[in-house]
Formats: C-alpha cells, sequence, structure tokens
C-alpha cells in the first residue's frame, strides 16, 4: 500500500508577525504571512489605537524579521490602556493577546442596515470561495471579505478568522474606504472578539456559513450589527439588533 509522505501533505503556512506600538510590543500574530501591512491596519482599527489612517502617524516594517512599527497619539495609547476589558484568551484562532469588551459596556446602537437577500448571499459566499486560492490548494484556512451587498471587496485568507477580519478592513482604511454600512462575509465561527471589530468597524451585518457564539450576538445586538448565521444554508439564523 502507497503510503503519504509529509512533503506530499496539504498545509498552510503559518508565521509569528510582531507589533510594536510607539516603542512597546504589543502583539504577536500566527498567522499567514501575506497582507501584513493590512493585518497591522486592521488590528490597529480593532483595538482602538486608530479610527482612521490619518491617525496612524507611521508603520514601518522590519527589514530583518516579520514585524513591524506603528507610531500613533500617545493619547490612543493611554486611553486603549484605560479602556475596562477583561483579558482573556481566544475561542479560536487570531492574535495571541486578545481583548473582549463586556457587552454591558458598548453603547448602544440602532441597525445600520439590512443584510444582502438569501440568494445574493449565496452568490457572494461562491465568490469568496472561488476567490480562496490557499482554499483550492488546502482546503485549511479562514477566509473574509466586505461587501456592499452586490459585489465582494478586498478579500483575505488566513489561519486565523481573526486575521482574516483585521486584514480586509485593513484593506479598506488603506483605500481611504469607511467600512462603516458594509457587510462582512466570514468562513469561520462568528466569536465574540469578532463581533466586536464588526462593531467597531462600523459595519451594518456580518454573516457566516458557520453560527455565531451567544456572546458574539449580545455584542452585535448592542453594536446595531445584524448576525446571519448559516448564510448558505436553506434556513438562515438572522441575530438583529
Amino acid at each position: 500500500m502507497a503510503h503519504t509522505t509529509t512533503s506530499e501533505l496539504a498545509a498552510v503556512e503559518e508565521q509569528p508577525v510582531w507589533l510594536e506600538v510607539n516603542h512597546q510590543p504589543t502583539v504577536t500574530w500566527m498567522c499567514t504571512p501575506d497582507q501584513l501591512e493590512e493585518l497591522a491596519v486592521g488590528w490597529l482599527h480593532g483595538e482602538g489605537y486608530i479610527g482612521s489612517l490619518d491617525d496612524l502617524h507611521s508603520l514601518r516594517p522590519c527589514a530583518t524579521d516579520l514585524g513591524f512599527w506603528a507610531e500613533v497619539d500617545a493619547a490612543r495609547v493611554a486611553a486603549v490602556a484605560a479602556d475596562d476589558r477583561r483579558r482573556v484568551l481566544p475561542s479560536g484562532c487570531g492574535a495571541v493577546s486578545v481583548a473582549l469588551a463586556d457587552p454591558e459596556t458598548l453603547r448602544r446602537a440602532t441597525a445600520r442596515g439590512e443584510p444582502a437577500p438569501t440568494e445574493t448571499m449565496r452568490a457572494l459566499f461562491k465568490e469568496l470561495f472561488h476567490r480562496g486560492q490557499r482554499y483550492h490548494d488546502t482546503g485549511g484556512i479562514h477566509a473574509a471579505a466586505l461587501t456592499d451587498g452586490v459585489t465582494l471587496h478586498w478579500h483575505a485568507e488566513d489561519v486565523g478568522r481573526h486575521n482574516a477580519v483585521d486584514k480586509v478592513i485593513g484593506a479598506a482604511l488603506m483605500a481611504r474606504r469607511d467600512p462603516t454600512g458594509l457587510g462582512l462575509l466570514v468562513t469561520g465561527r462568528i466569536s465574540a472578539e469578532l463581533a466586536f471589530k464588526a462593531v467597531r468597524a462600523g459595519v451594518a451585518w456580518v454573516a457566516t456559513v458557520s453560527v455565531p457564539t451567544t456572546l458574539a450576538t449580545q455584542i452585535a445586538r448592542r453594536g446595531g450589527v445584524t448576525l446571519v448565521g448559516r448564510a448558505v444554508s436553506g434556513h438562515p439564523q438572522q441575530h438583529r439588533p
């Protein structure tokens, strides 16, 4: 009987990438090493260090290692440090250090917009998977994309579903496009952290082929974001604000 060698097995590249903010070590991602500038910008936005690209004074890559030095206003760093959020372990892939917001501390917001219709949603997810070269090669990677409900924008793949989301949000910010009101497609479970990133980015809805967690639905409900679980099934499940 033939045996499959290790070299023949499909594998997804994963490497550590670090970020320092104002000369202080801040986070190390275990991630797929592409679209790294987008990852850094999206993560900084999701954590509250920047509100737009204008708040990022500089982002310099290390010449000898996979890492970045970011410069932002000292007041923003102090605000993040003072933010009353519990430090927790993530419920899946993502940054090594994860901040999770208590839903009760979020400001209540009204719904930002309607999700795409079911048939449109299926077509958008079909395009999402079609664009996934690493998914086709390995079958073992997450993807995310922003959409206006008609077209996909800023598609990304990563071993971590949170990283993929940071990459597409970062790409939008780098293109000077405010993600407010857009939809977010993800291939994995919608966790509390992912829901919080969506609220911070201002997206109107998040859809997944999987399901959201209970804490994610609480965060999204307070933040005005509609969650759509099992989006390509015959019976999508909507969790509305």
